[in-house]
This record gives C-alpha cells, structure tokens and sequence, in this order.
C-alpha cells in the first residue's frame, strides 16, 4: 500500500500505475506574432573594437617601453584593460581611452608605491620583532 502524498489518499501501486499510463493530449491555441522594432538603432561597432584593441597595445606598449619596472607589468596591463572597459561605455570609446588609460596608469603607479611602502615597514617590523 502506498500514500499519495499529492492528496493524502492511500491506494497501492497498481492503480497508480495505470494513473500515469493515461495521459491528456495537449492543446495549443493560435501562434501569437508580435512586429518588434528597435527603438533606437545600435551600430555595428565591429571595426571600433578592432581600433580600441590597436590602440591599446600600441599605447601599452609605450607605456610599458617607459618604466624599467618590471613590477608594473601586470597593474599596468589591468589599467588598460579596466580602461578599454570603461571606453567601450562611452559613445566615443577611441576618443576617451587614451585619457582613461593615463588615469589608470597613474593609480596603478600610485598603488604600487604604497605597496612598495607598506612592505618595507612591515619588513622593518617583522625583523624587530624576530630579535
């Protein structure tokens, strides 16, 4: 014996085997159509994405040619990327990342030398603290 747990009521397992074997043919009603039309156009912006990723290589490269760091590698790649980012919100994404990229590369700079602060205080402190 079983308990139907959907309505609480006991039956056995044949009778709610033959209950699945009945099944209700299903019933669509007419095919809906709507006419959708854009409200504003969108440009294909293909080439600016091509354009955008030229720029940013040819202007990370000059940036990267400039510091003889090599621990500003990688934060300077993130700021171009955050800045391509940010860019590609913009209605003018080659206009404006140029700009973006210069802020972002003056905090990834400004960041790195906190970093750079920070670890040798702490060096300080670590070595003090070892005697």
């Amino acid at each position: 014996m079983t308990i139907n747990l959907l309505n609480g009521r006991k039956g056995n397992m044949k009778t709610d085997r033959n209950r699945k074997n009945n099944r209700l043919p299903a019933k669509f009603g007419a095919d809906a159509r709507f006419n959708v039309q854009p409200v504003v156009a969108v440009p294909f912006r293909g080439t600016q994405e091509t354009e955008l990723e030229r720029l940013k290589a040819r202007l990370l490269r000059e940036l990267l040619g400039k510091t003889q760091q090599p621990d500003l590698n990688a934060p300077l790649r993130r700021a171009a990327n955050e800045a391509a980012g940010l860019a590609w919100l913009t209605p003018f994404p080659l206009l404006f990342f140029p700009t973006l990229l210069e802020e972002k590369a003056q905090v990834a700079q400004k960041q790195r030398d906190k970093q750079r602060q920070v670890r040798l205080r702490t060096q300080g402190l670590a070595l003090s603290l070892a005697e």
